[in-house]
């Protein structure tokens, strides 16, 4: 079934009376078929009742990829500096919040709702998990950075600023160096955030392993 909210087109897999919902953005270059691919292998509880949400992010010149235009969350451009992709970012992010906005209106409550996503989604997650207003279930952030880490103080909700994060990373990964995994983890716990970090002997990929971890942590924050 696929919907449009917010100019974001979405994939969605599970009940239409789901009392939880999570909410996973692809990476650079994919679409939401992508994360759908491992509902399957997440061993839900037999009594879950959860509703996955896959938005397609919109088609884009990427200047890292020498302006090719790609499914996108934002634009990449090296030469831009950290900030690189500020706007985009910040309008992913609103249309990320949307979605969730939609969730609570269908019935489900902030608290019972996950975001994450991979790579360039993972950066979206987290920006919008962080910001959200209203306390959220957690946020899942997979082979991911944090943008503008240095200053992600100000960008803070006091509704999650207890909220659990699942992260997982690839201790080979090309594209995103886990270093800068480790940077995100190690600001955000500073700031009081409760991590549960994973690492894999991978590249930028998700492997059997982490899919078992995060089925178990997601269990954990939304039962069956």
């Amino acid at each position: 079934m696929t919907q449009t909210h917010a100019v974001i087109e979405c994939i969605e897999a599970g009940p239409e009376d789901a009392d939880a919902s999570i909410v996973l953005l692809h990476g650079l270059g994919a679409d939401g078929h992508d994360l759908e691919g491992i509902v399957p292998h997440l061993k839900l509880p037999a009594d879950a009742r959860w509703r996955f949400i896959f938005p397609n992010a919109p088609e884009r010149p990427v200047t890292i990829n020498n302006g090719m235009r790609m499914r996108a969350w934002y634009d990449i451009d090296p030469a831009a500096g950290p900030d690189s992709g500020r706007d985009d970012i910040a309008v992913s992010t609103a249309q990320t919040a949307a979605l969730i906005d939609r969730e609570k209106e269908r019935g489900v409550p902030s608290q019972r709702i996950v975001v994450g996503g991979f790579s360039q989604g993972g950066v979206i997650a987290l920006e919008t998990g962080l910001g959200y207003p209203s306390r959220l279930a957690g946020i899942v952030a997979l082979s991911t950075y944090l943008h503008d880490h240095a200053n992600v103080a100000e960008r803070l909700s006091l509704a999650n600023a207890e909220a659990p994060i699942f992260m997982a990373h690839g201790l080979m990964d090309p594209m995103i160096p886990v270093q800068r995994a480790a940077i995100a983890r190690s600001t955000l716990t500073d700031l009081g955030y409760e991590i549960a970090w994973q690492e894999y002997p991978m590249g930028h990929e998700i492997c059997m392993e982490e899919l078992n971890a995060l089925s178990q942590w997601l269990t954990q924050r939304l039962g069956g």
